[in-house]
């Protein structure tokens, strides 16, 4: 890793007050977590859809059975087992001591509160909660993994049997909005900004970061991003192995 560029991170960490991390796939993937949205041979030897139609409402809508194949197989089941990376326990230490006011996720996994931060806005839902779209009922994840077997999984209110929706955000469907006001208010708020792990390349998410007029605008990610030009401080590295160097 670049010193000099870790103590100037360092540097803006200690006089910062009000940090926001907004984060993406890549934090998750230092977990073990694989990065579902790309398409490579395991996909094309056991599933005939793509996995971005696959994560779509109108699929499963007309497709349950086959969606919830894939969303055990590829999403649920593979993330069951893993662990917060230092990344997570770093930004959880970070609300701890004051200095961050909010974590803004793209992921689904539930990592950033299971290493202990509570102020997280996930963008695009969570794996944790799921609902009945008949009776709205609510069921954990361990309900779901319960039920993976079943083909689709069912409600278990007596006289209901509807079928139960991940409050996931499929393609297709909007963000929920009190999650992007919530989010939009901490980034304007913020007198730091850290990009993690995303190349800011998934919107609407994505677009939130223009709400961002504080002192300090950080991007942590292995490649390059369309924000880099903009950035006080770009580290091309893991966000891992980055924040786990800091010091609070």
């Amino acid at each position: 890793m670049d010193k000099e560029k870790l103590e100037k991170l360092q540097k803006i960490i200690d006089g910062s007050s009000r940090i926001v991390f907004f984060g993406g796939a890549g934090v998750s993937t230092e977990s073990g977590i694989p990065d579902f949205r790309s398409v490579d041979g395991l996909y094309n030897q056991k599933y005939d859809y793509p996995p971005e139609e696959i994560l779509s409402h109108t699929f499963f809508v007309r497709n349950t059975e086959e969606f919830y194949r894939f969303y055990f197989d590829k999403i649920v089941l593979a993330g069951s087992d893993v662990e917060p990376n230092k990344a997570h326990y770093k930004l959880a230490e970070l609300e701890q001591k004051n200095k961050l006011i909010a974590v803004v996720t793209q992921n689904i996994d539930g990592l950033h509160q299971k290493a202990g931060s509570k102020k997280v806005y996930e963008l695009h839902g969570t794996i944790l909660k799921n609902r009945c779209t008949r009776c709205g009922k609510f069921f954990d994840l361990d309900y779901m993994i319960a039920h993976k077997d079943d083909g689709v999984p069912k409600c278990d209110e007596p006289g209901c049997g509807g079928t139960i929706k991940p409050e996931v955000v499929l393609y297709e469907e909007g963000l929920d909005q009190d999650t992007i006001e919530g989010a939009v208010q901490a980034i304007r708020s913020a007198d730091t900004l850290i990009i993690g792990g995303t190349s800011l390349v998934v919107y609407p998410a994505a677009g939130l970061i223009d709400y961002f007029n504080g002192d300090n605008l950080v991007v942590i990610n292995k490649s390059s991003t369309s924000r880099d030009g903009n950035a006080d401080l770009v580290i091309e590295d893991s966000i891992g192995e980055v924040l786990g160097s800091i010091n609070i």
